[in-house]
């Protein structure tokens, strides 16, 4: 009775891990074709429009580096004070 038990609950396990996975593959798959699609609108986009978005994306880097940059000078004044 023991051994029945315990293949009866390791396939069980075997069966939720596999719908688990299954849910996981799923969604990535929907990413995936989510982020094809917008590549593939972004390569038809005009070349202003390509331009114009270009131009946010280094802003907005710049703009992180920023942040990261006085981050990092907080650190170092806080280094210096002790």
């Amino acid at each position: 009775m023991g051994i029945k038990k315990f293949f009866k609950d390791a396939f069980s396990d075997m069966k939720e891990s596999a719908k688990a996975q299954h849910e996981v593959d799923k969604a990535n798959f929907q990413a995936t074709k989510a982020e094809s699609k917008a590549q593939w609108e972004e390569a038809k986009m005009s070349p202003k429009a390509r331009q114009a978005k270009m131009q946010e994306e280094r802003d907005k880097q710049i703009k992180e580096a920023n942040q990261r940059k006085a981050a990092a000078d907080e650190r170092i004044e806080k280094a210096k004070k002790n």
